[in-house]
């Protein structure tokens, strides 16, 4: 099958506006459907690949059974960290090594600005655990009045706070009019059964008061830029954007990196909109059909979760 074939038989879901509304899309049950269509794929992976605490093993086989036939699996992350620290997470929530060929996070890309800013001080904003981001790098770590510039991988304690714990500090950071690097544009991610914010909410307070932000991680180019070499690299070759697929549950930053960079897309609906959507089994299609409307973007297909 050529790349135009490919195409041609998998329409994406379109939505013609009549006096009911967006009409809803059809579900596919089976990413077999779809897998000789691509040489590539882009899976995102917390609420897809695993939900924080545990892998899917449906999705783990389906994935590994795309390697089997000649596919590659690039993991595409919003995580802020490397990706080489996200890859030692997912051995312990039991994903297995064989279900990608390797792995690029927005932490990487966080990573590669910060290489082009030696011997500057940055304000970081975020968890303990982040830390790693700056490892190896010549960027020290300074108080707000020392920063050069500010790193933000999410809250103190994502447990408790919420973005408007912090309109004080943002303030402070907006009076120096320091640029904010923001290495999770997610908004929120699922932990186990709950929501909790992440670095892309504290990101777009800071813009909402007039902050300056730099994404670096989905839906914006870079990542995906990155994350296309790596396949390059692996395949000895670059792919034809006709032939890759990415799959994600996020309608703000997967379906919009997506659409933005013209490839094919997945949506899985049992991941971060499940609750607005009814159920993780049987998702209310016509409240999705008014979802993808309303952001003014059509995947190429749509799965309850990802299964072969």
């Amino acid at each position: 099958m050529t790349a135009v074939d490919a195409r041609s038989k998998w329409h994406p879901v379109t939505f013609r506006l009549e006096a009911e509304g967006p009409v809803a899309p059809r579900l596919t049950e089976h990413f077999s459907s779809l897998a000789d269509a691509y040489d590539a794929v882009l899976a995102d992976v917390w609420g897809v690949v695993h939900n924080g605490h545990a892998a899917f093993p449906e999705a783990c086989e389906a994935l590994m059974r795309f390697r089997g036939r000649g596919g590659t699996v690039m993991l595409i992350s919003n995580a802020p960290r490397p990706g080489v620290g996200v890859i030692r997470l997912l051995d312990k929530l039991d994903v297995p090594r064989g279900a990608f060929d390797d792995i690029t996070t927005s932490g990487d890309v966080t990573r590669c600005f910060l290489a082009g800013r030696r011997g500057s001080t940055a304000f970081h904003l975020g968890p303990e655990r982040d830390h790693g981001i700056f490892q190896g790098l010549d960027v020290a770590r300074g108080s707000v009045e020392a920063a050069d510039f500010v790193v933000c991988t999410g809250l103190f304690d994502d447990d408790v706070e919420t973005p408007d714990d912090y309109r004080d500090l943002l303030g402070r950071l907006r009076e120096r009019r320091l640029l904010m690097v923001c290495a999770n544009p997610d908004l929120v991610v699922e932990r186990g059964d709950r929501l909790v914010y992440c670095a892309g909410a504290i990101a777009e307070l800071y813009a909402e008061l007039g902050g300056e932000v730099h994404f670096a991680g989905k839906p914006h180019p870079a990542i995906y830029e990155q994350a296309l070499g790596r396949i390059a690299a692996a395949r000895g070759q670059a792919p034809l954007l006709t032939r890759v697929l990415a799959i994600g549950d996020s309608v703000r930053t997967d379906l919009a990196g997506a659409t933005g960079i013209g490839i094919d897309s997945l949506f899985v609906t049992a991941g971060i909109h499940a609750e607005e959507l009814g159920d993780r089994d049987t998702p209310d299609l016509d409240a999705l059909g008014r979802m993808f409307a309303a952001a003014g973007l059509s995947p190429t297909a749509v799965t309850r979760r990802l299964v072969w």
